[in-house]
C-alpha cells in the first residue's frame, strides 16, 4: 500500500498497478492468507467477530461490506479482507493501490448502538490505537499515530506512513472500518520517500496471519472496553492511550481548513470528542475535527 504525499487516508498514492512479477506463487515472501486458520483463531462463541471472509481480488472492502451491511447481509463482527484492492479509498476520496499479498487490507462492520452517536468518531482513533497496540505484539515494531487516521513507522531515522484507517456509516447503527496496513512493501515499490511498511522498519514477523489476528484481538479488546463504558473515552483509557502514543502532539502544525482558511498552533491536546486542539500564537486553544480539517502538516522548524 502506497501513500502520495498529500495523501491522509489510507497508505497509498495513486499509480499505475504493477504486474505480478511472474506467476501467482511465485514470489515465496508473499504466501496468501488461511482464511480457515484465521476463523479458527477468531471466531468464537460470546466474541466479537462473528465472520472472517478473505477474497482474492475487489475493488474495495469498505465497499462492499457497506453494501452488505445496507441489503441485511452483513452482521456486527463482520471481517472482509482482501488480498488485493483495486479501488481502495482513502480519505477525501483518494485512491490508492498495493501489489497483491504485500499488506493487510481489510474492513470489519460494527454497532455500537449502545453508545451515543456523538461518541462514534472515537471510532476511527480507538481503530489506530488498536492497531499500534496489535502490531506492537506481533511485529516487534514501534508505532506512532498521526491524528487522526495514520499510523507511523520509523525507517532510516525518518518518520514513515505505513497504514491507515477510514471509517464509514453503514446505514443508521453500523460503521464500516477499513484499515490498510504496508507489511512487505519493498523500497523499489515506495511511489514516495513518505512511505514505509513493516517490513522496512525492522518488523521481527511478517506473516500476515498471526498480525491480523494480532491487529483484530486488539480491536475486539479495546472495542470492548470502549463499549462498556458508554463510549466514554476518559473511563475507557482510550483518550490518554491515543494521546500516549500521538506523533501530532506537541509539535506545531498548520491545519488547511474549508474554505482556503488555514490555522497555525501548536497541537497541545486530543479533546473529549476526539478533536485535535491546537494552541494557536493568538493564546487561543481551537480544536478542529476529522471531518472539518484537509490536511494537518508539521510546520518547518516546529
Amino acid at each position: 500500500m502506497t501513500q502520495s504525499p498529500d495523501d491522509e487516508g489510507t497508505p497509498g498514492g495513486q499509480r499505475p498497478p504493477r504486474p505480478e512479477r511472474s506467476q501467482r506463487w511465485s514470489d515465496l515472501d508473499r504466501p496468501p492468507l488461511n482464511a480457515a486458520g484465521l476463523r479458527r483463531g477468531l471466531v468464537r462463541a460470546g466474541g466479537l467477530w462473528r465472520q472472517v471472509d478473505v477474497v482474492q481480488r475487489t475493488g474495495s472492502t469498505n465497499s462492499d461490506l457497506v453494501a452488505r451491511a445496507a441489503a441485511g447481509k452483513a452482521e456486527e463482527g463482520t471481517v472482509l479482507v482482501a488480498e488485493e484492492q483495486t479501488a481502495a479509498r482513502g480519505r477525501l476520496d483518494r485512491h490508492w493501490t498495493a501489489p497483491a499479498r504485500s499488506g493487510l487490507s481489510f474492513s470489519v462492520l460494527l454497532r455500537p448502538t449502545e453508545v451515543p452517536v456523538a461518541r462514534w468518531g472515537w471510532l476511527t482513533l480507538l481503530t489506530g490505537v488498536a492497531v499500534a497496540t496489535g502490531l506492537s505484539r506481533t511485529a516487534g515494531v514501534d508505532t506512532a499515530l498521526k491524528w487522526p487516521n495514520d499510523l507511523l513507522v520509523t525507517v532510516g531515522g525518518e518518520e514513515r506512513k505505513a497504514g491507515g484507517i477510514l471509517a464509514e456509516l453503514a446505514g443508521a447503527d453500523g460503521v464500516v472500518i477499513g484499515v490498510g496496513i504496508n507489511v512487505s512493501l519493498r523500497a523499489d515499490e515506495l511511489p514516495v520517500p513518505t512511505a514505509g511498511s513493516l517490513a522496512l522498519a525492522g518488523a521481527v514477523n511478517t506473516d500476515r496471519d498471526p498480525l491480523l489476528r494480532g491487529v483484530l484481538r486488539s480491536l475486539e479488546e479495546w472495542y470492548g472496553r470502549w463499549r462498556a463504558a458508554g463510549g466514554d473515552p476518559a473511563v475507557s483509557g482510550l483518550q490518554e492511550t491515543y494521546a500516549a502514543g500521538c506523533a501530532t502532539l506537541g509539535r506545531t502544525v498548520r491545519a488547511e481548513l474549508p474554505g482556503g482558511r488555514a490555522l497555525v498552533g501548536e497541537a497541545v491536546a486530543v479533546d473529549g470528542d476526539g478533536r485535535l486542539v491546537l494552541a494557536t500564537e493568538a493564546g487561543v486553544q481551537e480544536p478542529v475535527g476529522a471531518g472539518d480539517i484537509v490536511h494537518v502538516r508539521p510546520v518547518e522548524g516546529g
